[in-house]
């Protein structure tokens, strides 16, 4: 059984999924995850997409659902014993299965590490006590699991394996219906409704500020496969500033552009990977922000930047991320040379931090290695 609660993790339990049947072809696997799980033959319990929230007000809505799907994989865990509980990140949920597996005899992997590190630091105890094995894709996170009697191991950053451009730029300038020439934003609201709710409305502001300042700018928006077209689409429709929106292609989408915004989450590390100058942003709820404020205690919430250990991209949080900020954050990298050059040369060291490919095939080797 493999549980991947978000667009992220669905993305790196397919990968496993593959890598862990190309070592024992026979193995069959259920549990929740997206498409990309579906089409690597996971058969679904229930639907990543309608898991993934964020916050405490925003989960609230979903809370039923959730509970009921977590019951019901209990009951499944405890009918069918699976060799292996597969848990991705996804903590909220996955640390409660992780318990009643160990209870109840059943192996524990989990793949990529909660963030202990910046939040709910006692959860390290819990994952001591429930997990058998971890296989971490954070360099800085094997230091934090020696604190604990786990086995943790960095097997590096499966996006290392993902992140590749197919097209040439001029011909995904051309097949992405972008002109050369012009400077290009990419608008990355992030995967989850929420998210494009609070986000997107601002960057579209921050659009139409950056159209009067530099003329010569078009914007593109790569859709997240988790989003409905209809509900980016109906916000886009509001700007008179034209946003190219795509679907598919997303890396090679991003590559194309000057300076991408990015909804804080995976996706700045992928962007990091591409080489894309970018400015982190990101937005909850005032109640859910105030409640992160007294349990988050880290410096930087960017994944870029907590890698790099110091801030090398910048992060607009909350009300910071106002279209205003963000116009003045993206001109600025867009007219300073030695700032956008700067800024790549960070995220090469970034990307050169993250370990060597291979990521998936070396966790599916550990966690093959538990199966009876």
């Amino acid at each position: 059984m493999i549980i991947a609660g978000e667009a992220s993790g669905d993305l790196h339990g397919a990968q496993l999924v593959r890598a862990m049947r190309s070592i024992s072809p026979g193995l069959s696997f259920c549990g929740v995850g997206g498409e990309r799980m579906k089409e690597a033959g996971v058969r679904l319990l229930a639907h990543s997409s309608e898991m993934a929230v964020m916050g405490v007000t925003e989960i609230l809505p979903r809370l039923g659902f959730i509970l009921k799907v977590r019951r019901e994989l209990k009951r499944s865990l405890k009918q069918s014993r699976p060799g292996l509980l597969i848990l991705i990140d996804y903590p909220g949920f996955n640390l409660s299965l992780a318990k009643f597996a160990s209870e109840n005899g059943i192996k524990v992997f989990y793949y990529i590490s909660p963030k202990v590190w910046a939040w709910r630091k006692k959860r390290i105890y819990t994952l001591e006590q429930y997990v058998d094995r971890m296989a971490l894709i954070l360099p800085f996170e094997e230091e934090v699991y020696k604190a604990v009697d786990l086995d943790a191991r960095f097997v590096g950053n499966p996006l290392l394996d993902t992140v590749k451009r197919t097209y040439a730029r001029g011909e995904a300038l051309k097949k992405f219906g972008l002109q050369e020439g012009l400077t290009t934003v990419a608008l990355m609201p992030g995967s989850r409704k929420g998210e494009v709710t609070r986000l997107l409305p601002s960057m579209l502001e921050m659009a139409a500020t950056l159209k009067e300042r530099i003329p010569a700018i078009q914007f593109v928006l790569p859709l997240a496969e988790t989003l409905p077209y209809d509900l980016v689409q109906g916000l886009v429709g509001r700007q008179e500033v034209e946003i190219r929106i795509t679907q598919g292609d997303v890396y090679d989408v991003v590559g194309v552009a000057d300076v991408a915004v990015v909804a804080s989450g995976t996706a700045t590390l992928e962007t990091a990977l591409l080489g894309v100058p970018m400015i982190i942003v990101y937005k909850v709820s005032p109640i859910s922000y105030i409640i992160g404020r007294m349990l988050v205690h880290i410096d930087h919430i960017g994944l870029v930047n907590l890698i790099a250990g110091r801030r090398i991209v910048p992060e607009l949080i909350q009300g910071e991320a106002t279209p205003e900020r963000m116009a003045d954050e993206v001109t600025d990298i867009l007219t300073s040379r030695s700032r956008m050059e700067g800024m790549k040369r960070d995220l090469q060291a970034v990307g050169a931090m993250l370990g060597g490919p291979g990521a998936s095939q070396r966790a599916a080797h550990l966690a093959c290695e538990m199966i009876g």
